[in-house]
């Protein structure tokens, strides 16, 4: 007794059973009754190759109860475009109509690559970027402003559609005003501003030498994430972006010094703000030779008293100034 075993439009197919290693499995999955006739009835439509609006709905199925099962996605698209050309519909209409059935087991299934794989396929074959895409972004990003697939999405997105010059930094803006923390909004901020010029194929990052650097924007950046660390001083998310922007126009840490001591003096130690500051002055004094003492004793700070866990790595780094260890 089953869904699809008691189905008169399922009569005609002979289901095929999964197969464990014979009686006696070793480690047999334990399966739901329902689950294993769907997916005996998938593998049968899936040997005969039958692309049909009744395997569509089976697909269906079978990401409701797995939506992780990859293969069952991949054969899913085929019956999409199969279908397309047998009824001679139009694929564009087809295919925002399945964007929106993927919104539904979007929002239900958050963190799920397979999701947002289908999706960057679908949108390989729209024109034009819908309207309603960026919207349903922003309502995953209202559940979960740090979900991976969906930022990796946003990049795929940005890219195909050329929407370097559109709406992006200002939405932005947006997610860092709400959380200045977001270190995925802080990524999607460089990977807009900076990756225009980069060819993904070239094997390059976006910080490598002979990129094009616009030298008036790196300086804008620098302000503005100046701006978000006086909100945040432990915010390392920020600091690793002023990092970024110094180091992508060639320039030192030291032009930066005076800012970093705002929140840390390695000579009142009671008054350091941020832990993040003590290592930018770190490499800020290492890069000059008479302030190597002052390298170490932001070190030294950092191992004994505002980050010991680390000890171990904050030692590693005085070693390397040919300074002692700080014991615990």
């Amino acid at each position: 007794m089953g869904k699809y075993n008691d189905s008169e439009e399922w009569a005609d197919i002979a289901p095929i059973p999964q197969n464990d290693g014979g009686p006696n499995p070793l480690a047999e999955i334990a399966y739901t009754d329902e689950y294993s006739e769907a997916m005996s009835y998938f593998r049968a439509i899936t040997a005969s190759d039958e692309k049909s609006e009744r395997a569509l709905a089976l697909t269906e199925d079978v990401i409701g109860m797995n939506p992780a099962h990859y293969t069952v996605w991949l054969y899913r698209a085929s019956i999409i475009f199969e279908l397309q050309k047998q009824n001679k519909t139009n694929l564009q209409e087809d295919l925002l109509e399945e964007i929106r059935w993927l919104d539904s087991v979007s929002l239900k299934h958050l963190k799920n690559y397979q999701i947002w794989h289908h999706r960057q396929m679908l949108m390989t074959h729209i024109s034009t970027l819908p309207s309603t895409e960026l919207p349903f972004l922003a309502r995953m990003f209202a559940k979960d402003a740090k979900n991976y697939h969906v930022w990796s999405y946003r990049q795929w997105l940005v890219r195909h559609f050329s929407l370097w010059d559109t709406d992006e930094i200002p939405y932005i803006d947006s997610l860092l005003a709400a959380d200045v923390r977001n270190n995925s909004a802080w990524n999607h901020r460089w990977f807009v501003l900076f990756g225009q010029h980069v060819d993904p194929n070239s094997g390059l990052g976006m910080d490598d030498a002979g990129n094009i650097v616009d030298e008036d924007l790196v300086d804008e950046e620098v302000l503005y994430v100046q701006g978000k660390i006086r909100l945040a001083p432990q915010n390392p998310s920020a600091w690793n972006y002023l990092r970024a922007l110094l180091r992508k126009r060639g320039g030192s840490l030291v032009e930066c010094r005076k800012f970093a001591e705002e929140f840390a003096d390695v000579e009142r130690e009671d008054q350091v703000r941020s832990s993040h500051a003590l290592d930018f002055l770190a490499d800020c004094y290492a890069e000059v030779e008479r302030e190597r003492e002052r390298a170490g004793k932001a070190l030294e700070l950092l191992a004994r008293r505002y980050d010991p866990i680390r000890r171990n790595y904050w030692n590693y780094r005085r070693g390397l100034l040919g300074l002692g260890a700080v014991e615990a």
